[in-house]
């Protein structure tokens, strides 16, 4: 083809034109992605981006947060990387909530301001929300950081209280049936603990944001039922755990709020795709409810009970369904004794109940100018410390709690512990050959290799 200056103008008015293309494409992708994000996380326990129930949390948060981290400067040559380890995960906040401030502070070089904050360690972090300030420590995982910000945005600070002495599942044991576990929990929620002795006390306290009654064993005594009822007569609070169909000594209690609990328990023929006994039911559907309305997860209660409560208009309670259980099952008429394992039980047409089986049921009121809620299940198991961290049972939990205290926008999947993806090297010159090996290969010689293969190639095609 012969150049001419015809052919040298249209192929440089094609290059500009290209270079002019090129620029304005890499302009909007540039715009785009300022304006759009999206993120994958494609690690094993998802270590890049905030589950779920963080990501609620902080869009419940309308203040600012400010995160202090008091920690001496990195020495990367050393491989103290914790102040950027740090910035890196508070990103991850930073990325839904916009209003996360983090500062560093030298405790070494401002011990003043170190020794007025409190501070007792290197790389100990102080968060401040809404004028309420708390410490963390090292190492700081997501659960723990997303609980501390639930105990700040927390607005009832009143303690939970728990009936005791008569043979209840206790908020602080340690043994299998106890909800110790689920105490836990809670305390690292915000929620603090009273223990009230009603033989004692005028009357249950009203400092309190709830009651908890965790299935009695033995009869309430007749004083102690008068307390409990007159503080719902005032308008408290109570959660209502029951093992089986007797109230133990408040069926006054159970009367005033309307609430019948079956005699036998709900059988779920589809546990044992589980592996589980056919006495553990699964829920199946949840009601309409602040509880639940939000709620997906699979929970399971072991040797659940049918629960009912009846809106009453001469008391004022409006009742909500909960969650319903066994939609292939049934509702054994009679009593079924507990403890027993893989025991055979058949559906009687005439006496037992088909499913789905409601087991909870939340009364709410409005008593003065404040509003009161009840919450009764016709099952505690699954609160235990054997049964707590099935499924979504915690979270289930934690949701009855929050609402009862009035912390409604609480109310959220709980983020879940990451697992442990730790690597451990053996202690022998093998392994520490192997190890060495393997960390320098994606460090230096894979990216080595690749620069060598591709002077090769353009070596190869430039001789060709």
């Amino acid at each position: 083809m012969k150049m001419n200056r015809s052919l040298k103008l249209q192929i440089l008015v094609q290059s500009w034109f290209f270079v002019i293309l090129f620029i304005a494409i890499v302009v909007i992708l540039g715009y785009l992605a300022h304006q759009y994000r999206y993120a994958k996380d494609i690690t094993q326990a998802n270590r890049n981006i905030l589950t779920q129930g963080s990501v609620e949390i902080l869009q419940q948060m309308k203040d600012p947060v400010n995160i202090t981290v008091f920690a001496t400067n990195d020495d990367a040559s050393s491989g103290d990387t914790f102040r950027k380890g740090m910035l890196d995960f508070i990103a991850r906040y930073q990325r839904e909530k916009k209003d996360i401030k983090i500062t560093f502070i030298n405790p070494t070089e401002e011990p003043k301001l170190a020794q007025e904050a409190n501070i007792k360690q290197d790389g100990e972090v102080v968060v401040e929300y809404n004028k309420r300030t708390e410490h963390i420590y090292p190492p700081i995982v997501e659960q723990d950081m997303t609980n501390l910000l639930v105990r700040l945005s927390r607005t009832n600070t009143k303690p939970i209280m728990f009936l005791d002495g008569h043979g209840e599942r206790h908020m602080q044991g340690i043994k299998n049936h106890d909800l110790g576990e689920f105490g836990k929990q809670l305390e690292a929620k915000g929620f603090k603990f009273a223990n009230p002795d009603l033989t004692i006390a005028q009357q249950v306290p009203s400092s309190g944001a709830m009651l908890v009654i965790a299935a009695p064993q033995v009869d309430v005594s007749e004083v102690e039922a008068k307390k409990i009822k007159a503080y719902i007569e005032s308008g408290g609070n109570v959660l209502w755990l029951l093992d089986d169909n007797h109230f133990h000594g408040l069926e006054n209690v159970a009367e005033y709020l309307g609430v019948t609990v079956s005699a036998g328990i709900a059988v779920d023929l589809s546990a044992a795709q589980y592996g589980a006994d056919a006495k553990v039911a699964f829920a199946s559907a949840y009601g309409d409810h602040p509880i639940t309305r939000t709620f997906q997860l699979r929970t399971l209660f072991p040797e659940a009970r049918e629960v009912d409560a009846k809106a009453s208009f001469d008391y004022g309670w409006k009742v909500g369904r909960l969650v319903d259980v066994a939609p292939n099952g049934w509702l054994e008429s009679e009593a079924v004794a507990p403890g027993v394992k893989n025991q055979k039980l058949r559906f009687d047409e005439g006496k037992d109940k088909r499913g789905p089986i409601n087991i909870g049921v939340a009364l709410e009121r409005i008593y003065g100018k404040k509003g009161q809620r009840v919450v009764v299940m016709g099952n505690a198991n699954f609160l235990s410390n054997t049964f707590v961290t099935n499924g979504g049972n915690l979270d289930f939990g934690i949701n009855i709690v929050n609402w009862l205290a009035g912390d409604d926008e609480l109310i959220s999947i709980q983020p879940m512990p990451l697992k442990d993806a730790n690597v451990t090297i053996p202690n022998t010159d093998s392994g520490r050959a192997v190890a060495w090996t393997v960390f320098h290969a994606f460090q230096y010689f894979i990216p080595f290799g690749f620069v060598i293969a591709g002077f090769w190639l353009w070596w190869r095609r430039r001789k060709a």
